[in-house]
């Protein structure tokens, strides 16, 4: 199979240039004429592919070599691309900046060369004029496999600066494809991990995008875009697929003994079989019903998770732990991945009815996935305000920021993966959780120091890694199982 989907990376020399600006207002502007847009991401990145989504009106994807590897980058990009007449891909801090100490791994640059893909630098051009092209100049000339076919310029003050910059950047032989001058209404919105995500926002994300795509399309040169990107290479090779993925991928390993066996359970009689509830759908030969967590405070998921549950058996519904007071009829399984809880703490708290059923769920010991913002609302409590009390730990607010990229193995047989299954991850979060490790932990972490983290309690695998499943399908498929089987 070959992809030819049109394609462009939308670059910059650093964080702050005005990426997500650029690449979702060229969404947008392009969605507007008419054109099929596919949205992607590098990076582990949740909140940008949920403004993407509002201007292409598609799922927003993500690539990222570390999370999934190399290999998955182009597969997953034209599983998410198929159908498209152009895709825009957003890069992630400065081109050719990757994960800590691995070279080029998870930069943009390496992804924009995966896909064969021209790249289009964004460049603030605030307080610089002849410097620009010295700069421009560095960023085209470091790695002559990446190819910079055009260059936006933000934050123009004038027509006498934009001038001073298109003369300087003749000699550099870039074509300048936009100018942007500062534009307060398309700023949008962060606080302490990023950008306010969509779903909180309503009506004032749908008018920031628009006023994106208005300055994108008054300010560049869409055909030239076009065309860039129509010149992208072909890439050979069949598009991931959710079933294909899980029927190709390995059984679970044996267990891992460097890092340690884990204790076994406690006994506890909730560690005996789970009683049988009438209406949960548990026959082989029927779906059974996960639900996963949504609404405002939990807005951090891969699309690829659903269609990996889905392809796995399971039906997949989204339930809403701000407004929903009890959990989808027929739940055999809850994920609850990453967000913000800490901004709706008293919300979340208030929702008594629905925290009483996911503790009763887990404690029944149904299979529960937790990532970060669901490790936090599995806790006793959440700077003070109750959560639904499912592990024996606190968590709270903190100054520190933790940030990267993590190596990680299994630990404890859980729900989610068996021990000894490798998966790397990514931690982002300001909030601490003491204990920070059950007596059964989840994963063994090996940088940025060797450390064990996270919970796996009954059917409960709770931890602050979030990680992408397409790099191991078998996660869904073992969850699903323990579904029917619990």
């Amino acid at each position: 199979m070959v992809t030819s989907v049109p394609r462009l990376v939308i670059a910059a020399p650093s964080s702050g240039s005005g990426k997500t600006t650029v690449a979702t207002g060229l969404m947008a502007a392009l969605s507007a004429r008419g054109f099929a847009v596919s949205g992607h991401k590098v990076g582990p990145d949740y909140i940008d592919p949920g403004y993407h989504s509002l201007a292409t009106g598609r799922v927003g994807r993500n690539l990222d070599a570390y999370l999934c590897g190399p290999e998955l980058v182009a597969p997953l990009f034209a599983h998410g691309a198929r159908g498209c007449d152009v895709a825009v891909v957003e890069g992630v801090m400065g081109l050719y900046d990757g994960a800590a100490g691995e070279g080029e791994l998870a930069s943009t640059a390496q992804v924009a060369k995966l896909l064969r893909a021209p790249v289009v630098l964004v460049v603030d051009a605030s307080s610089q004029s002849r410097s620009v092209a010295a700069l421009v100049h560095g960023f085209v000339s470091w790695d002559p496999e990446v190819r910079v076919g055009g260059v936006i310029l933000n934050k123009v003050a004038s027509d006498r600066h934009e001038g001073l910059l298109r003369e300087a950047l003749d000699s550099v032989g870039v074509p300048v494809m936009g100018i942007l001058r500062r534009a307060a209404q398309v700023e949008t919105p962060s606080r302490h991990l990023g950008l306010v995500p969509v779903a909180e926002r309503g009506s004032l994300a749908v008018e920031a995008v628009a006023a994106m795509a208005a300055q994108v399309a008054d300010g560049c040169d869409l055909s030239a875009l076009v065309a860039l990107a129509r010149g992208a290479g072909s890439l050979a090779g069949a598009a991931w697929e959710a079933g294909e993925a899980l029927a190709s991928s390995p059984p679970p390993p044996l267990p891992f003994p460097a890092l340690g066996a884990a204790p076994p359970d406690p006994p506890s009689a909730l560690n005996g079989p789970r009683p049988h509830t009438p209406d949960r759908l548990e026959s082989a030969g029927r779906a059974v019903r996960v639900a996963v967590a949504g609404g405002s405070a939990f807005t951090f998921s891969y699309a690829e998770h659903a269609e990996l549950l889905t392809a796995a058996g399971a039906e997949v519904v989204t339930f809403d732990p701000l407004r929903d007071e009890e959990l989808p009829e027929g739940t055999a399984g809850l994920v609850i991945g990453g967000g913000f809880p800490e901004v709706y703490a008293s919300e979340l708290s208030a929702n008594e009815s629905l925290r009483k059923a996911v503790a009763e769920l887990a404690l029944s010991g149904a299979p529960v996935a937790a990532e970060c913002a669901g490790l936090l609302y599995l806790c006793r409590e959440l700077d003070g305000s109750p959560m639904c009390g499912v592990l024996d730990a606190s968590a709270r607010m903190s100054e520190r920021l933790t940030l990267g990229y993590r190596d990680a193995v299994a630990v404890s047989d859980g729900a989610l993966a068996a021990a000894g299954t490798r998966m790397r991850g990514h931690e982002f979060h300001r909030t601490v959780v003491e204990p920070g490790a059950g007596m059964r932990p989840a994963w063994g972490v090996r940088a940025p120091e060797r450390r064990v983290e996270g919970f796996v309690e009954r059917g409960v695998h709770a931890s602050y890694l979030h990680t992408h499943w397409a790099s191991e399908p078998g996660v869904a498929r073992r969850f699903v199982e323990r579904c029917r089987t619990s």
